[in-house]
């Protein structure tokens, strides 16, 4: 099931996909055929009661200054953090680094990065994607306030909850699958959470179009080694349906090494 699709054209019928009740409790996405082929107005005028800030991260390249605090992947800059495992996922088929894995007992995280337009972030338009896909597949889908802003809490059908997490900067969006206890409850997962918030994006300077993946590479040799392709986690294996939410539909399967 790819769920970051294309962009749908401009003149299609524009719904919210969910809003907070006066209650604070966000409802749940319509689940009727017409509501989950609609999509979310550019515009989303819903805000958070605490408006999120980039100024403590995720970070742009231009935004820090290079040290040993974190180890460097190509786009993505991960922060070393006692308790958390870092790993990167590759394409089976090719070597190729293609996602990070974190790792914080039976909670996780997947991170990826995009490159995006110059003028304009695509977390509202993908997060409307994302959230119709599950709907139709019979799963519920909320938007609400975290601690990087909007998020979606996906619960698919016959699947695993997840958070996806999403963050726009400079040319580029960070996305983050949040699987395990962290899925559900916001203090298991605060550790995850503070290392993506630590995050540096490096999406450098060459021509990309947007939702086109920052590539990431294996550490120097020199780096942690907690980050070595080797020395991922082991454990139980990917859950149901987290393979589901593999960014566009030319992406390729992911495969942890070991």
């Amino acid at each position: 099931m790819g769920l970051f699709g294309r962009k749908r054209a401009k003149d299609e019928t524009e719904r919210p996909v969910a809003e907070t009740g006066a209650d604070g409790i966000p409802a749940s996405l319509p689940s009727d055929a017409e509501a989950t082929a609609a999509t979310v107005a550019e515009s989303d005028d819903w805000e958070p009661e605490t408006p999120f800030s980039r100024l403590r991260g995720p970070f742009d390249r231009a935004e820090v200054t290079r040290d040993d605090t974190r180890v460097e992947l190509g786009s993505l800059w991960v922060a070393i953090t006692d308790g958390v495992q870092v790993a990167l996922q590759v394409d089976e088929s090719t070597q190729t680094p293609v996602g990070i894995q974190l790792s914080l007992g039976t909670s996780g995280a997947y991170l990826q990065a995009y490159a995006a337009p110059r003028t304009e972030g695509i977390w509202p338009e993908i997060r409307t994607e994302v959230a119709q896909s599950v709907v139709a597949a019979g799963g519920r889908a909320e938007l609400v306030s975290g601690p990087l802003g909007k998020e979606l809490r996906l619960h698919q059908r016959g699947g695993v909850p997840i958070r996806l997490l999403g963050v726009d900067g400079p040319r580029w969006f960070l996305r983050a699958l949040v699987t395990g206890p962290a899925a559900v409850d916001e203090q298991a997962g605060d550790a995850l959470i503070e290392v993506i918030r630590k995050t540096v994006v490096d999406r450098g300077t060459q021509a990309m179009a947007p939702r086109e993946q920052l590539p990431l590479r294996l550490p120097q040799a020199d780096g942690p080694e907690a980050a070595r392709p080797d020395a991922s986690p082991g454990g139980e294996p990917t859950p149901a349906g987290f393979d589901d939410l593999q960014p566009f539909e030319r992406g390729p399967e992911i495969t942890e090494v070991h």
